[in-house]
């Protein structure tokens, strides 16, 4: 028996190098692919200016020739078709867990390159079928019913009588941040979300952030990942900035939202393992739906129960000069409307299906969203420009919510939901990794 565990250990040994040296072989073919997949999107990006929303990786894989006049719609959908081709056979055939995970998180991306060369181009689909391909789920659908049950609930705690939304603005324009305490208090809500999240996070050293007001943009904030852990945030002033914004900004563009979900990204797969695809975030692709869900619920994971509206009426109210009067009942509607925000679905899948005229879809908004006339234009320049990314914030953020519950980590056990938490920020996760089987 010891003659032949000595015959067999080397063979044993022999088999293994075998093997190791095939998967080594497999892994340098997976790391030139993302190269490509990388050149491939940031060649998009030199045509159509919103696809990259970020890039950190290195200076050779950009682009080194200028962008010609027209894009090269159907070279870039046949380079697209033979880099899937070549990723599938990997996802289908290697017996290295991260090969595999890798090369169908690129997979799907690349599906998502192919659809918005598509719509860049003006071949456009139906809502669910664009946000299928583009972000790798369909939204429900909500009837105009669902709607009003949520509106008649709002209606029941709002003070006053008459219009619903005119009551809910009258009671929201109470906690407006004066332009002149802006910058005080969103620094203040950020640097409190920073404080949550380093309780249970070590972040990068080095890490930090440029807060910047802008103008003239469909959105009301966005994080600017620049690499090597930096970021600039930029909220938009055009429209009025609620009390409840500038907790929401702290979390979901900063910590642990973008912010901390890029540095993530970063630092455990592009810096520690070398994965060059994750150096690339296109905005239109299955990744938004992890990072906009993810964002959003984040700000329920910093400021779990009612922390939100504690902090609001302890610190940021008497810093904006503002009185602490109906605040709860205000972060009460904020709840129910929240509950709301698929009606913005609604009206981008009527105007990109053409079932909804844009004066039907800023009167739904304004309806069922409850929002000001100034924040329905602006919804309704959000949804002309990104047209079915708005999925990307409610259904997104329900199902990482759906995802993180299910797994144990409620409010219960909070340690458990920001270790959840912490594998969606730092994995190649897809949205069908999300949904309940």
């Amino acid at each position: 028996m010891k003659k032949l565990l000595l015959v067999l250990i080397p063979a044993l040994f022999a088999l293994s190098c075998r093997q190791s040296d095939a998967d080594k072989a497999e892994t340098k073919k997976l790391n030139t692919l993302a190269e490509e997949y990388v050149r491939l999107g940031l060649t998009i990006g030199q045509y159509d200016d919103i696809f990259v929303d970020a890039y950190y990786g290195p200076d050779s894989l950009k682009p080194k020739t200028g962008a010609a006049e027209e894009i090269p719609r159907d070279s870039l959908l046949a380079s697209i078709n033979v880099l899937m081709n070549d990723v599938k056979v990997i996802a289908g055939s290697s017996q290295v867990d991260s090969n595999r995970i890798r090369a169908n998180w690129m997979y799907d991306q690349l599906l998502a390159f192919g659809k918005r060369i598509r719509i860049y181009t003006g071949e456009e689909g139906s809502f669910d079928e664009e946000s299928k391909l583009l972000f790798g789920v369909s939204a429900p659908v909500y009837s105009e019913e669902y709607f009003k049950a949520a509106v008649d609930r709002l209606d029941s705690i709002l003070p006053g009588k008459g219009n619903v939304n005119d009551r809910f603005q009258k009671l929201a324009n109470k906690f407006v941040i004066p332009k002149d305490k802006l910058d005080v208090v969103i620094k203040a809500a950020i640097a409190e979300a920073r404080k949550r999240t380093l309780a249970h996070y070590k972040l990068p050293a080095g890490e930090s952030f440029t807060l910047e007001f802008v103008n003239d943009k469909p959105w009301n904030g966005y994080n600017w990942y620049k690499g090597n852990y930096k970021s600039v945030v930029q909220i938009n002033t055009d429209i009025k900035i609620f009390i409840d914004r500038a907790i929401d900004v702290g979390s979901h563009e900063s910590y642990p939202g973008h912010h901390v979900y890029n540095m993530m990204l970063e630092k455990n797969l592009y810096h520690d393992r070398g994965w060059v695809e994750v150096s690339l975030y296109p905005l239109f692709s299955p990744q938004s739906l992890i990072a906009e869900g993810s964002a959003n619920y984040g700000i329920e994971v910093a400021f779990p129960g009612d922390d939100k509206v504690k902090f609001a009426k302890s610190v940021l109210l008497p810093m904006a000069g503002l009185d602490t009067a109906g605040a709860d009942t205000y972060f009460k509607g904020l709840a129910i409307k929240t509950e709301l925000n698929y009606a913005r679905n609604e009206a981008a899948r009527g105007l990109i299906n053409g079932t909804m005229s844009q004066g039907k879809a800023l009167s739904y908004l304004k309806k069922y969203c409850l929002m000001n006339e100034e924040t329905a234009q602006k919804s309704i320049s959000f949804i002309k420009k990104y047209r079915s990314y708005v999925i990307n914030y409610n259904y997104g953020q329900d199902l990482v919510k759906g995802y993180i519950e299910r797994n144990g980590g409620n409010a219960k056990d909070p340690q458990k939901r920001w270790e959840l938490f912490a594998h969606l920020l730092s994995n190649p996760v897809k949205p069908a990794d999300l949904i309940k089987k």
